[in-house]
């Protein structure tokens, strides 16, 4: 069977999802970069990339044996949970799935506004997110960081129970990356369930190699990056992301 391929760029919270879970069930897995946003030959919406994926997002993953393609993060990782019999990351018992099925419908207009109010408009400047938008992507946050810290986290060492489910590494990915050893852009220290929590992921395996774009990249609290800094961050992500496929391939 032929390695998937992967879709995407190091820097983007859900390619970062994916990636990590490919990462902690050790599956082989070819890393193609796709520019977001871009109609050219490497770019989303490139009319190759929009054939595999007709929302033009990233990430996408392909199956070249069969030629089945699937987007949207949540979808490739159920996906993949589903057809590889990972039940310990999405499990078969029907209420422990429905709560991270839960999670992963909830994480929409309310986690993933982490990226949308405090890191994009860092680093995307092109987006030209309005401010409005920003400051209602922080209530949104804010909010769901407390529904996090006073019930889902506040019963269970983990989202969805007492192990890493595809949950953690949907919400990890967005709630992680406001850390201050990452881009130090949002205060997490009011939710004390939150912060164990995020102390517990940094254990998971691939935390660091899946976050070193953000290691790379640094404080953007005061600052916002340059076009050269990102641009080392995602060499650098990708320098370790070939390494870890050359340790998988070898397994």
């Amino acid at each position: 069977m032929t390695a998937p391929i992967l879709y995407g760029v190091p820097f983007s919270q859900p390619v970062r999802a994916v990636m990590w879970l490919l990462f902690l069930k050790r599956m082989p897995f070819e890393m193609v970069l796709i520019n977001p946003g871009s109609s050219g030959d490497n770019g989303s919406r490139s009319a190759a990339f929009l054939e595999k994926n007709p929302g033009g997002t990233i990430p996408c993953l392909e199956e070249p044996d069969t030629g089945f393609s699937v987007g949207e993060a949540h979808a490739i990782m159920t996906y993949l949970a589903n057809s590889q019999g990972w039940t310990d990351v999405y499990p078969d018992d029907y209420r422990l799935r429905a709560r991270v099925d839960w999670y992963l419908n909830y994480h929409h207009r309310n986690v993933r506004d982490a990226s949308v109010g405090l890191v994009a408009p860092r680093i995307r400047k092109d987006l030209n997110i309005p401010v409005a938008v920003q400051d209602s992507a922080k209530r949104n946050l804010t909010a769901a960081l407390s529904v996090l810290d006073s019930g889902w986290l506040k019963q269970s060492q983990y989202l969805a129970g007492d192990q890493v489910t595809l949950a953690d590494l949907a919400a990890y990915v967005e709630i992680g990356q406001l850390q201050p050893q990452f881009t130090n852009v949002f205060d997490l220290s009011p939710f004390a369930n939150v912060q164990r929590w995020l102390e517990d992921m940094t254990r998971v395996d691939g935390h660091d190699d899946v976050h070193i774009v953000l290691a790379e990249l640094g404080d953007i609290s005061e600052q916002a990056p340059s076009m050269d800094t990102i641009r080392n961050a995602n060499r650098r992500a990708l320098q370790v992301l070939k390494a870890r496929q050359a340790e998988l391939q070898g397994n």
